[in-house]
């Protein structure tokens, strides 16, 4: 899923919501740390619809590695460190 040319844009993802501070702008009322980042931030960032990005970060969601919080109407996305983790001492073991 992520060596794939696509998976380069789930790579990207995964990488800004490291520091979502830092690669998306404020948004009213919601910490980006804290509650994460809209998909309409994430489309404006790779430069795709919102449809496209959603497509990615469902893909990231289901996977584990990104976790999702609904405030309103709007989900956020924000990043699972533990799994992420924990996914990457699968593949140092070799899985």
């Amino acid at each position: 899923m992520l060596r794939t040319p696509t998976g380069r844009r789930r790579l990207d993802i995964l990488e800004w919501l490291k520091d979502p501070a830092a690669h998306f702008p404020p948004q009213r009322h919601i910490d980006p740390v804290e509650d994460g980042v809209s998909a309409h931030a994430v489309a404006v960032k790779l430069g795709v619809s919102r449809s496209v990005a959603e497509t990615h970060l469902g893909l990231l969601v289901n996977t584990g590695l990104v976790r999702t919080k609904r405030i309103r109407w709007r989900t956020y996305y924000r990043r699972d460190e533990m799994r992420i983790a924990e996914v990457a001492r699968m593949f140092e073991k070799g899985w």
